[in-house]
């Protein structure tokens, strides 16, 4: 009976027990902030890219330079996995067309269509490559 009272009073391991069944949980919550981040980080680059395209696309047809979408897909994954951005280009599918219906008269509508998917830092618990779209609309007006 002595024994029992000194086991059950032995506090000895409780912390190692406590932070084997905790320990898990908040690893995994720390790593979901992190993912939280990459995938905010890859957005705003995908975001940026494009912009960084319209621009160059813009500025391209004002000087009669009509490129073509394939020219403007190249220089899309060019701008994309070079710094800042720093994409991966195996992960990027960039599709760029002529809009289906032409909303601004005397200007050609196109858009950007982008594809990336995030790598996980949380395969451990099953959650899969992230795929994140963005999209744009870029005017170019007809000379």
């Amino acid at each position: 009976m002595n024994r029992i009272k000194r086991l059950l009073a032995d506090t000895r391991g409780a912390a190692a027990v406590e932070f084997a069944l905790i320990g898990p949980v908040m690893i995994a919550m720390m790593l979901g902030v992190l993912q939280f981040g990459i995938g905010m980080q890859n957005y705003n680059s995908l975001r940026a890219a494009s912009a960084e395209v319209a621009r160059y696309a813009v500025v391209n047809y004002q000087t009669n330079n009509k490129l073509s979408d394939s020219q403007l897909q190249n220089y899309m994954r060019s701008v994309a996995t070079r710094a800042p951005y720093s994409l991966i280009e195996t992960r990027l599918t960039v599709s760029i067309r002529d809009a289906t219906t032409q909303r601004v008269t005397g200007a050609k509508e196109k858009t950007i269509s982008l594809t990336y998917t995030i790598p996980t830092v949380l395969s451990f618990i099953g959650v899969q490559d992230i795929p994140l779209r963005y999209s744009r609309p870029v005017f170019l007006l007809n000379s």
